[in-house]
């Protein structure tokens, strides 16, 4: 951005970025296109208008604060009771899978670009560095794509490749390092040293993210705050102190920030609901100001130039580096079927993360360097629009999709129970066919371990008692512990319209 602009006018820009990008991303997402793409393109849109951001150092800091925010709130909401039978398979994913995809890509791309792009022909390991960079699924594409779809998936797929996207990030970060490292110095690497350096960074930081996620729950469960709303900004202190103090101690932070929110989100603390969803909220904050970021970086007339070698590769990574990947990393699980491998590797995302990693080499000097970032920036465009919108439907195609839920969202009563009530809540609409099967709540037939606990009557509210007279176009709150039997009671008395939502 120019840099004359007045505080106020970089805050007047900012916030028309902020609010155009969840329009045109609610808007666009019923259409079935990626709402991350949509933030990247609002930030490509306003690039092309003049509004440029140039400074790579800056871009490069802001991805790290808000990966790191992602990473940790993808953690918080990872329950660790459905990823533990999965463990096995999404480290091996995380790891070994990183290293194979960088490689297979790199060789992929220095034999395309010597033998069918002359004018862009570039050396092994700058082909390695472009492929190290963009080697890891996005965590953010993952995280947004899922669950502002709300796929259900079977077979436990759905932890195995949110634990997979949230803990790959720092192979691909290291590898990313060394190819740089190995530029500026020029010298071929000590591969033993190096793969043990990997592994100690990945040793220190798991153990420091365990360590610290540990201690947080301590220290907030005894923090004795009086304002209650403090919790979510001393949860969210705690993320970037994991961060930054294991990258001080020589470990991975993005390792740490991971398994540290993993380790929190597991855990009884004060005041959790709001605190979860404080964070929820601030990393969908984040994964926006990422997009927006990297949209105002590029520049889309650079993009042409690499266009066509930039496609190729986003589908070679799509249709043969991805799936070699997946069936040579996860032959030894044979509980994993075929079909099962085949959605996995579809599920290949490329986003912010590859983005983020290619500006390292911009922030570095490194020769090429945008050569890299745009050709990155391309792959990533192919990949939200080849895979992310078509994740639903290839998961139907190999009936690895569970029936989705029709149920609306309950809406006229704000409420929520703990994690630890396993009931389920409705909000009914009371129509003169309902009425016909009884006019006082104690008529209803009504299941056991079910209660009525309060009724909306306009704009009014009020717990109810067995005499309650009810009237049409009430509104009433039913919780029960047998939701079979509640449903099955609604279809008997007539009641079809009510929302729904399971406490699980």
């Amino acid at each position: 951005m120019v840099a004359e602009f007045s505080t106020e006018t970089f805050l007047l820009i900012g916030s028309i970025l902020f609010f155009t990008s969840m329009f045109i991303g609610n808007t666009g997402h019923k259409f079935g296109v990626p709402i991350l793409l949509l933030f990247l393109g609002v930030g490509i849109m306003f690039g092309s208008f003049g509004l440029r951001f140039e400074n790579a150092q800056v871009a490069e800091a802001i991805g790290v604060i808000c990966l790191c925010i992602i990473l940790f709130s993808g953690g918080l909401d990872t329950k660790f009771a459905e990823i533990k039978r999965i463990i096995a398979p999404g480290v091996v994913l995380a790891t070994i899978g990183v290293v194979l995809t960088s490689f297979i890509t790199g060789y992929f791309t220095w034999w395309l670009s010597n033998n069918f792009f002359g004018g862009t022909a570039v050396s092994l390991i700058t082909a390695l560095l472009l492929a190290s960079t963009c080697s890891s699924t996005d965590s953010a594409s993952v995280f947004g794509i899922l669950r502002s779809k709300g796929l259900s998936l079977k077979n436990n797929l759905r932890p195995l490749l949110e634990l997979e996207s949230g803990s790959n990030d720092p192979v691909a970060y290291i590898l990313t390092l060394m190819f740089i490292t190995i530029i500026q110095s020029g010298e071929a690497p000590n591969i033993p040293m190096v793969t043990g350096t990997m592994l100690i960074q990945l040793i220190i930081g798991g153990l420091l993210g365990f360590f610290f996620g540990k201690l947080a729950i301590i220290v907030i469960n005894k923090a004795r705050i009086e304002n209650e709303s403090l919790y979510a900004v001393l949860v969210l202190t705690v993320c970037i102190f994991v961060f930054s103090a294991t990258y001080f101690l020589k470990g991975n932070g993005y390792l740490a920030v991971y398994i540290a929110g993993l380790v929190i989100g597991n855990h009884k603390f004060v005041h959790k609901r709001s605190v979860m969803k404080f964070m929820d909220g601030f990393a969908w904050l984040s994964q926006i100001l990422l997009f927006l970021t990297l949209g105002l970086l590029v520049n889309p007339a650079e993009l042409l130039d690499v266009l066509w070698i930039g496609i190729i590769i986003g589908l070679f990574m799509i249709f043969v580096a991805r799936p070699l990947t997946i069936f040579i990393t996860l032959l030894p699980f044979k509980n994993i079927k075929l079909k099962d491998q085949t959605f996995i590797s579809w599920v290949g995302l490329r986003g912010a993360v590859p983005i983020i990693f290619a500006i390292m080499p911009l922030a570095a000097g490194i020769p090429g360097a945008r050569w890299i970032f745009n050709i990155v920036f391309v792959i990533t465009i192919v990949s939200l629009l080849v895979q992310g919108t078509t994740l639903p439907l290839v998961a139907k195609l190999l009936n690895l999709a569970n029936k989705p839920n029709k149920f609306k969202q309950i809406g006229d009563f704000d409420m929520e129970f703990s994690e630890e009530i396993k009931s389920a809540m409705t909000e009914i609409l009371i129509t003169e066919e309902t009425l016909t099967h009884g006019k006082n709540l104690m008529e209803m037939p009504l299941p056991n371990k079910t209660l009525a606990v309060m009724v909306k009557r306009g704009e009014k509210f009020f717990i109810p008692t067995g005499k309650t007279e009810l009237m049409a176009n009430d509104k009433l709150l039913v919780i029960s512990d047998d939701e079979d039997a509640l449903r099955e009671t609604y279809k008997n008395i007539g009641i079809q319209s009510y929302s729904y939502k399971k406490n699980r």
